[in-house]
């Protein structure tokens, strides 16, 4: 099994949100318009680790709603995430594995997005079997609905997105020489990295994002994939091996995972090292930025993700 590489993020605590009150009148009102009802109450998602509000919204009647906003002029790149969710969202086919979008309003001022409250849970952390096999299962269904991607969204490429990350283990350099095996690999992991645009193209919708954060685990046991905000066209694996960076750092045994799984099983190993390198790099450049006072835990769980990418793509390329 996999040593378990302990996590220092407080999963599920790591956000830092806009608080209800801090709303302007004009957008509660407005909340409270589209949801039919005056608000109750108001429970703040902990998790993730964007600014943006995000909670679950409880009417004097009872009906529950999640509800999403963001200011175009404080918090630009989160509101036109929100944008780009609401077209995502909208152009998913009946059966996604996703909330549903109910509503939207945007103007020059805010981003609000309304969506289906999902009556769920998070994965549980450490990972287990059941939830990773539930995650799966949900990007399995999103493989045989979404590829080809909508040509309605009118989606970049994951080579065209992901263009700048094989230099990051070029920019990394000194900063990454406290990594354990980083000087004697680094340029092997560089050049796997390059060869990116080879390995990971394709015609599917990639979330991109697919993280304990941003899975619910309903009562059934079936999962939902939340937060469609960087989606783009790839390979229909790619999601599936990128969930696996958590459980992997919880110690489960992700080897055995991908040679059972349906969307893993037949691609080749160099393809799946190329795309753990690639990230690899990312993770591990990205940790060396200073903290941004929105996040105060996203260098760490970068930092995290980036030594539990490079122990086991050593693992599999037998570094060590």
């Amino acid at each position: 099994m996999p040593q378990v590489i302990p996590s220092p993020v407080p999963h599920g605590s790591t956000s830092r949100r806009l608080a209800w009150e801090l709303l302007p009148p004009t957008v509660r009102a407005l909340v409270a318009e589209r949801c039919g009802s005056e608000v109750a109450a108001v429970d703040l998602q902990g998790a993730g680790f964007t600014p943006g509000f995000a909670a679950v919204v409880t009417g004097v009647d009872g009906s529950r709603h999640f509800v999403k906003a963001a200011s175009v002029v404080a918090q630009r790149p989160f509101a036109e995430a929100y944008r780009q969710e609401a077209r995502v969202l909208a152009a998913l086919p009946a059966g996604t594995p996703a909330p549903r979008l109910r509503w939207q309003h945007a103007d020059a001022a805010w981003v609000v997005l309304g969506l289906e409250h999902v009556p769920s849970r998070q994965p549980a952390r450490p990972w287990t079997p059941a939830d990773l096999d539930a995650t799966l299962d949900a990007l399995e269904v999103v493989a045989d609905l979404l590829d080809p991607a909508p040509a309605g969204l009118r989606l970049r490429s994951f080579v065209d997105d992901f263009a700048d990350l094989p230099g990051m283990w070029h920019e990394l350099g000194p900063r990454g020489a406290e990594v354990p095996g980083l000087d004697a690999h680094a340029s092997e992991a560089a050049t796997l990295a390059a060869a990116y645009t080879r390995a990971c193209a394709g015609t599917a919708l990639v979330h991109t994002d697919v993280r304990d954060d941003n899975v619910l685990v309903r009562p059934d046991g079936t999962a939902v994939l939340c937060d469609w905000n960087w989606p783009c066209a790839g390979a229909p694996w790619i999601d599936s091996v990128t969930a696996l960076i958590g459980p992997r750092g919880d110690g489960l045994d992700v080897e055995a995972v991908l040679a059972g799984r349906r969307l893993t099983a037949a691609v080749p190993a160099d393809d799946v090292d190329v795309l753990l390198a690639l990230l690899a790099g990312f993770f591990l450049r990205q940790a060396t930025e200073p903290v941004p006072n929105s996040s105060p835990h996203l260098r760490a769980a970068q930092r995290w993700q980036g030594e539990v990418v490079w122990q086991w793509l050593g693992e599999r390329r037998g570094w060590w």
